[in-house]
């Protein structure tokens, strides 16, 4: 499946980056950003995202499986 995001237009979204849009945004949404505008939408940083994806991976989220 190949995601675009609604920001920046970057293709083929990973799996983590669609993962943290749906724990973040809600499993309904249906606009992905990638991290780095994802991170800007939501005040963020790149790196504290990256740490909460593996927060939810160790807690065994299936978003990122």
């Amino acid at each position: 499946m190949n995601i675009m995001c609604v920001s920046c237009c970057k293709e083929n979204l990973s799996k983590d980056e669609i993962g943290v849009n749906k724990k973040l945004l809600g499993e309904s949404v249906l606009e992905y950003y990638c991290i780095n505008c994802l991170a800007e939408y939501l005040e963020v940083s790149v790196e504290d995202l990256e740490d909460k994806i593996e927060e939810f991976k160790e807690q065994g989220c299936t978003l990122f499986d």
